[in-house]
C-alpha cells in the first residue's frame, strides 16, 4: 500500500478536507449530466418542482423516449447521495419510468434547471470531539 495523500475525487464524489470538516459534492458529475442532456446554458430556477405539481400516469400527453428518461432519472438518483434536496422530486418522477410523457419530461428538465443554479451544493461534515 502507498499513501497517495488526501482523497479528492472518488466515484463521482468530490471531497474537500479541511481542519474543520469535510465537504462532499458532485460538481463535475452535475456538469456531465448537464452536458449529456444539453442543458448547460439553461436558465436556473429556485425550486426543483413547481409547488402543486400533479403528475399522472395517464395524462394523455405525447410519449417520450423511455430509455432517455430512465437514464436521466438514474443519473439524478445517483446525485441524491450528496443532494438530499432532490430526493422528493426525483422520487416522484421515477414513478413514471414505464411510459413517460412529455409532461413528465418537462418536470425532469425543471430539476436540471434547478441543479444548474445550485451546482455547488453538497454535504458538509463538521469535525467534532463531542460524540
Amino acid at each position: 500500500m502507498t499513501n497517495m495523500g488526501l482523497m479528492e475525487y472518488f466515484l463521482g464524489l468530490e471531497v474537500k478536507q479541511g481542519e474543520k470538516g469535510i465537504f462532499v459534492s458532485q460538481e463535475r458529475y452535475v456538469e456531465e449530466i448537464l452536458n449529456k442532456f444539453k442543458m448547460t446554458n439553461c436558465n436556473s430556477v429556485s425550486t426543483p418542482m413547481e409547488p402543486g405539481t400533479k403528475l399522472s400516469k395517464f395524462d394523455g400527453g405525447d410519449r417520450v423516449d423511455a430509455s432517455k428518461y430512465r437514464s436521466l432519472v438514474g443519473s439524478l438518483r445517483y446525485l441524491t447521495s450528496t443532494r438530499p434536496d432532490l430526493l422528493l422530486s426525483v422520487g416522484i418522477v421515477s414513478w413514471y419510468m414505464e411510459e413517460p410523457s412529455y409532461g413528465h419530461w418537462k418536470v425532469l428538465k425543471r430539476i436540471l434547471r434547478y441543479i444548474r443554479g445550485t451546482i455547488s451544493l453538497g454535504l458538509y461534515y463538521t469535525k467534532s470531539d463531542n460524540y
